[in-house]
């Protein structure tokens, strides 16, 4: 394969914004999801 340096440069990119998103979404689960997990994890450390 030949490709370019501005292929793989768009293609670093696009692999970028791909994580860039995740993280983001990943962030919104645990601030959504955060009081929930923990309150899980008491109430399991609490009933041992």
């Amino acid at each position: 394969m030949n490709t370019s340096d501005r292929e793989q440069g768009q293609s670093l990119l696009e692999y970028a914004l791909i994580l860039i998103l995740v993280a983001i979404i990943v962030i919104i689960v645990i601030y959504l999801f955060g009081p929930y997990i923990g309150n899980l994890y008491s109430n399991i450390i609490q009933s041992i």
